[in-house]
């Protein structure tokens, strides 16, 4: 969900860098934001996680063309507030209610609920699950409780979250 799109390892450098390619459906748009990690609303760019999942390399991701689908299948939407709260390489245990990362979310969330509707929330998460049939098999369960203390704490019990 942080977005890898453009990330390549330079050999050179023996670094990951992005490309920084925005593909059309990417580009940022005015009546598209984005939360930053100061709670501040700017308009949206990618990378749109830069400065949340800071500890690694950021390039495009799925948020910013979702939003412009929405906006070009509907131009009388309004304004679309993103809020960034990815971190790449978590474990599904990370996002439980009382972890860090969970808490987090539901902070900005909150924050940005101040402003506007909370209308869905983009889930794409599980690739770290897959390392051992352990945390395989516990995703389900882990991931469905997820959903219901997310839309409970945010009190929003129909809340559509899109995987």
């Amino acid at each position: 969900m942080a977005g890898r799109g453009g990330v390549f390892n330079d050999t050179i450098t023996e670094t990951l860098t992005w490309d920084g390619i925005v593909p059309p459906e990417c580009q940022p748009n005015p009546s598209i934001l984005r939360l930053t990690a100061n709670l501040t609303w700017v308009e949206a760019h990618e990378p749109l996680h830069a400065d949340i999942d800071y500890n690694k390399t950021n390039g495009v991701g799925p948020g910013m063309p979702f939003a412009n689908t929405v906006l070009n299948k509907d131009p009388n939407f309004g304004v679309i507030g993103l809020v960034p709260c990815a971190i790449g390489g978590t474990n599904i245990s990370q996002w439980q209610k009382g972890e860090f990362l969970y808490e987090q979310l539901v902070k900005r969330s909150q924050f940005a609920m101040q402003s506007g509707v909370y209308r869905a929330m983009l889930w794409y998460q599980g690739e770290s699950d897959t390392e051992n049939q352990q945390d395989a098999e516990l995703y389900k369960d882990k991931l469905k409780r997820f959903f219901n203390d997310l839309r409970f704490d945010l009190k929003t019990p129909k809340l559509p979250i899109i995987q």
